[in-house]
């Protein structure tokens, strides 16, 4: 059986790379690109892809919440995100999300192709470094605050956390000033934070800022 794959990345490189390593296998066939989460959920409608792997940052909407809008709308959608983040906080975005894998840039190329096959038969699949913290954050017991921030409210705590400001965040994300605003107003409010220095404390703590 052919798995059917959308390709999602705003990096055209990084798209070439991915369609030449998934179609050395004989059961993948990549059926569409797309460059943006906006993109990845028109073409999900037109094509019906097996599984789609998308890039979790990129302009506009994002891959977080690409991945949440297409679920929305198809909830039989088999979704792997892809990240340069190891931290456990993305990877619980992901899955809160309702996607079945997330695979580390980090990680092993055969990391992807495992991913991309389990996936397409319901089944799970983590990276092995990303499985190991979520399996030890959940022996600790340890709770992470940012579980209660939607898709977009993580996007945008993440990015002001890194500095970015107002005017950048929305450039970013295409939305209004106003609106990232608002964003930061409930995000304070949810995570009982008051300032942009508890912020980024918070940020560090669960590994979305490079400490180093």
């Amino acid at each position: 059986m052919t798995v059917r794959v959308v390709l999602v990345d705003d990096h055209t490189v990084v798209r070439s790379g991915l369609r030449r390593l998934l179609e050395s296998h004989k059961s993948i066939e990549i059926v569409a690109e797309a460059d943006t989460g906006e993109m990845a959920y028109q073409i999900y409608g037109e094509v019906a892809p097996d599984v789609v792997l998308m890039d979790i940052s990129m302009p506009g909407m994002g891959g977080l919440e690409a991945a949440k809008r297409i679920l929305q709308r198809y909830p039989q959608a088999k979704i792997v995100i892809f990240s340069m983040h190891e931290a456990v906080s993305f990877a619980a975005q992901a899955l809160k999300t309702g996607v079945k894998g997330y695979v580390t840039k980090t990680g092993a190329a055969n990391d992807l192709l495992q991913a991309v096959l389990d996936v397409s038969k319901g089944k799970t699949f983590l990276s092995q470094d990303v499985a190991q913290k979520v399996a030890l954050q959940t022996l600790i017991g340890e709770s992470n605050p940012l579980q209660q921030l939607t898709s977009r409210e993580f996007e945008v705590f993440r990015l002001l956390a890194e500095g970015k400001r107002v005017e950048d965040v929305a450039d970013m994300l295409k939305i209004s000033q106003k609106t990232v605003a608002n964003y930061y107003t409930l995000i304070k409010q949810k995570l009982s934070v008051n300032s942009p220095v508890e912020m980024v404390r918070l940020a560090m703590k669960h590994g979305l800022i490079d400490t180093e």
